[in-house]
């Protein structure tokens, strides 16, 4: 058993030094175990904090996730941070590429806001209970019924509890190179609320990470935060160009940040020929 542990502990070092593949799972996996460890300590303290679900339990989850990165070896490089400086309630959107988001969503995240995620994420183990605990609001992406009613309590919890909320518009990770069609729910609970928008734009990760090609090296990630954009005195007949200016504004500066060429188009990605 002794040559046993002796094997392995010069077996690892080897195959992170030598595989490309092995440092991809290595990274991943420890990187799931250790967000399930750091939602274990987080579920107590939050009880200790709030005494339940509480969007004031975010400020737990923030504090203890931040470190995380340095372990897998990212950076970010953050602008635009006094964007995020305004008063009251507002709708932060994104583009969403991998589970990493979590990491730069919570190196910004401004006081009293939490995120719209999919129901599944309840089911995450300990990770799953910190989100209820934090107060995330839970969407069935499959019932578009029940998605548009969620959305609409959102936007009164917005409005009474004085909160942030935090919105992936393309509905479901991307590593495509660009951004996917944005999904109008985002923009329906800004302006049901009558909230800014406020854009914030993840470079690409494809210089250090791809799910196909089993890659995950360090790197740095540019974190853009956008001046807010208003709703104030829109209507539901204003959503579909309020989309398209805030998709159009986020996919230029998408590109820029990632040294991808600018392709005009508007509202989809590219096509590719």
């Amino acid at each position: 058993m002794d040559a046993l542990w002796v094997f392995l502990m010069l077996l690892v070092p080897l195959l992170l030094w030598t595989s490309s593949t092995f440092v991809f799972y290595f990274k991943k996996c420890f990187y799931v175990a250790y967000m399930m460890v750091l939602g274990a300590i987080a579920i107590p303290l939050s009880f200790l904090k709030c005494g339940g679900r509480d969007v004031e339990n975010m400020r737990v989850v923030r504090a203890l996730v931040r470190h995380v990165k340095y372990f897998l070896g990212l950076r970010f490089d953050v602008s635009g941070l006094e964007h995020l400086q305004t008063e009251g309630p507002y709708v932060i959107i994104s583009n969403h590429q991998s589970s990493l988001d979590v990491l730069g969503l919570m190196e910004v995240l401004p006081d009293r806001c939490t995120m719209i995620a999919k129901k599944e994420l309840m089911y995450a183990g300990t990770v799953g209970i910190v989100s209820w605990l934090g107060g995330i609001v839970f969407i069935n992406r499959k019932k578009t019924s029940d998605a548009k009613s969620v959305m609409a309590d959102a936007a009164k919890t917005m409005l009474e509890d004085q909160i942030r909320l935090w919105v992936f518009p393309e509905g479901t990770r991307n590593q495509r190179g660009d951004l996917l069609p944005f999904k109008k729910g985002a923009f329906h609970l800004a302006v049901q609320a009558q909230a800014p928008i406020i854009p914030i734009v993840f470079s690409s990760y494809s210089n250090f990470y791809i799910q196909k090609e089993k890659l995950f090296n360090s790197g740095t990630i540019k974190l853009k935060i956008l001046p807010k954009i208003e709703t104030k005195g829109m209507t539901s007949d204003d959503v579909a160009g309020l989309s398209d200016k805030s998709y159009d504004l986020m996919r230029s500066v998408f590109l820029g940040i990632s040294g991808f060429a600018p392709v005009t188009q508007s509202n989809g990605p590219p096509s590719h020929h």
